[in-house]
Order: structure tokens, then sequence, then C-alpha cells
């Protein structure tokens, strides 16, 4: 087996022992190889002293690089802890393969952002940004100019340390700001993106539009032909509607038909009756097609078992070794109605191959070949064996 992939949680509230105890169990998975890659989330007293579960994993794995991040939650194992004290440790040992870490900041005179790796073809991405002092969707527009393609999957740190610092990890350092990151070569990663809203009503053809403006649809004012669309939805779609109206936009066009994937779904920020203008958060193009969304249990269910099961179709007879997932902190129990969701998809729909992942306060994948921020969604990045 090319890649081997171990991964542990640990809820012991003492941060050293925790994270041994974590790292132990990723360990097991190596079957004796030596780790090339440690990815760290961390979530309540652990952020008190994040040093300390540093050292913790240091001592027990000895990986050769090591990323990671605080959280409000993680999940591991089959098993999502939304709350409370967790330290969760995935390991991997790759052969024949170039990992290297990275930390990108931002320049605080001309906000432009250093550090951000090269990517070569064939190569992936993990980015682990922090939200207040790093511009992620300028960081992703820079890499789909130099790196077109490659995808870059990853999540928004969504716990700081108890001080309000930020609690990025490289090595054994706790980082101040920016973010980190993972470059692999030579490691077959298959990303999937899983939104949590689900299509209603028909699709849209944008005839006028400005910047996040759209004037016209289907050569009508926008706002009118929205108000149209909704009023002749089911009326269970309405009420999911009313709950916050959505708008999914075709990133790659020219398909007979879209699905729930091709979709870059960002929320309606406002409408102007007089002139029937609607505001979307996301730049947008004459010609490109829209259709409303609204967020749905149902659906986000349904997405994520199928957007899984046809990137397990994509490894060709392969297994998946493991998995690193990024879910949205608002996800989890509030949105399914039960616990440990998503963490259950992953080991249903993986045959067990072990994933670990965090609660991200916004999480990164490509829909397309663009990679893009997103909201109420899981981002996967799948590692073949």
């Amino acid at each position: 087996m090319a890649v081997r992939i171990g991964s542990g949680v640990s809820t012991q509230p003492d941060a050293r022992v925790g994270a041994i105890e974590a790292a132990g169990a990723a360990r097991s998975g190596l079957s004796g190889t030596p780790a090339d890659l440690a990815v760290v989330f961390a979530s309540g007293s652990h952020l008190a002293a994040p040093e300390a579960t540093l050292e913790g994993v240091t001592e027990a794995l000895m990986p050769r690089h090591l990323v990671g991040c605080g959280a409000g939650g993680v999940l591991a194992a089959g098993r999502e802890l939304e709350e409370g004290t967790a330290a969760v440790v995935w390991a991997a040992a790759f052969e024949d393969a170039d990992v290297a870490t990275f930390h990108a900041r931002m320049n605080p005179d001309d906000g432009a952002i250093d550090g951000l790796p090269e990517l070569p073809d064939g190569s992936a991405t993990v980015l682990l940004p922090d939200p207040y002092s790093f511009a992620t969707d300028r960081a992703l527009a820079e890499l789909r100019e130099l790196a077109p393609g490659i995808p870059v999957i990853g999540g928004i740190s969504s716990a700081r340390t108890l001080d309000g610092s930020s609690a990025l990890f490289l090595g054994e350092e706790v980082v101040s700001s920016g973010a980190v990151g993972i470059r692999l070569e030579g490691v077959d990663v298959l990303p999937c993106v899983s939104q949590g809203a689900a299509p209603v009503g028909p699709e849209l053809t944008i005839t006028a539009a400005d910047g996040h403006l759209i004037h016209q649809l289907a050569g009508a004012p926008a706002l009118s032909k929205v108000r149209d669309a909704v009023s002749r939805l089911p009326a269970r779609e309405r009420a999911l509607v009313a709950q916050g109206l959505l708008v999914g936009i075709v990133i790659e066009g020219g398909k007979p038909e879209y699905s729930q994937g091709d979709f870059l779904v960002r929320g309606m920020l406002g409408a102007d009756p007089a002139t029937g203008t609607i505001a979307v958060g996301a730049s947008v193009e004459p010609g490109q097609v829209i259709q409303l969304h609204a967020r749905d249990a149902e659906s986000a269910d349904r997405d994520l078992h199928d957007a899984l099961g046809l990137q397990c179709e994509a490894l060709g007879g392969r297994q998946a070794a493991g998995a690193l997932c990024f879910t949205c902190n608002g996800r989890g129990r509030d949105m399914f109605g039960v616990p440990d969701h998503d963490a259950r998809a992953l080991e249903s729909q993986l045959g067990g191959a072990p994933a670990a992942g965090f609660f991200a306060a916004g999480e990164i994948g490509p829909v397309g070949r663009e990679n893009f921020l997103h909201g109420f969604t899981a981002t996967v990045a799948i590692f073949a064996a």
C-alpha cells in the first residue's frame, strides 16, 4: 500500500496526555511506518496552552511535518464532538511523495499575500486559514491565477487560543496569523464538495449584471423573476426558502442539465424594488445560469452520500486510504437533528477508512475547476490507497 493513514481522538482534559493518546491511536494505523504528516485539530482546554498539545503529538508520533488549527468542534472515528475538549490527530505515511508545509501571510502594507506554495500539475493543497488575519478569498483567487485547476481543500479555523490569539499549528509552533497548509505531490487526492442546500425552482439565465448585482433574469427584472419562481414552488419548498433564500450560480456552463454539485451557492444579500435588481454574494456575469437554493437537511444528507459515492467510483477499484473533512459549524446536530451525521457518512461511504476533521468557520473546495470558500458545506480530501 502506497499510502497508510491512521487517526485518533481523545477527550482527556490534560492537553499533553490527550495529545499523546490521540497520536498513539493514529500511529497504530501506520503499521510501523514513520509518519510523514500529522494534522492536528484541537478544542476546549487544548487552546489554553496548545504548545503542550503539539509537544505531545511530536513525542508520540515524531512526524516529519505537522499542521493544524484550533476548532470549535472536531470529528474522527465516526464521532462528532461539537463542543468541549478534544484533540484529533490524523497521520499519514506516503511512498514516493513530496510533502511540504507552508505558512502564508498578508502583508500589512499592501494586502499582498506572501508564502503561498508553487503548485505544479498533479499536486493538491490543504489550506487552514485564520479568519481574522487572512483574506481567504483573495488567496484562492491568487492560486487560481498561479495554478488553475489545482484543488485546494480545507477550512477556516473556528477557535482561537484562550488569550484570543490565532491558533494555527506548524511543527511545534503556534503561528500568530495568516494561514498554514500542506502541498502534496505524488499523492492521489480526490476533492469532494457537498452543499448544504438544495436547488428549487427553474434555472434562470442572467441577461444583465454588474459585479454582485443581477439586473435581469431571462430578459425581465431579476426581482420579479425571483418572486415569480418562489410563488410557484410547492409548499414544502416555500417553507424552506422562507428560512433564507440562497442563489446557486453555475460555474461551468454548457451542460444539458445541472445537478447539485454544479452550483456555487451564495446568499441573496438584498433587493431593490425600484429597479428590480438583486444582490448576491459573488460576482456574476451575463450568460451565467442561476437557480434558487434553500438549506435542507434531507437534501444535504443525500448530496453528501452521493458526492462521496462518486469519488469512491473515481478511485477505479482502489480503496480509500483515509480522508480529511472540513464541515461547517452550522451543520452537525443543529442541522440534521442527530449527532455524528457527517462523520458516520464518511465512515459508511469510505468503508471505515480513517477520517478526521473539524467544524470550520468556512469550507474550502473546488466547484468545477475553481476553488471557492463555502458555507453550510462539507468539503473532503479523499486519499487513494
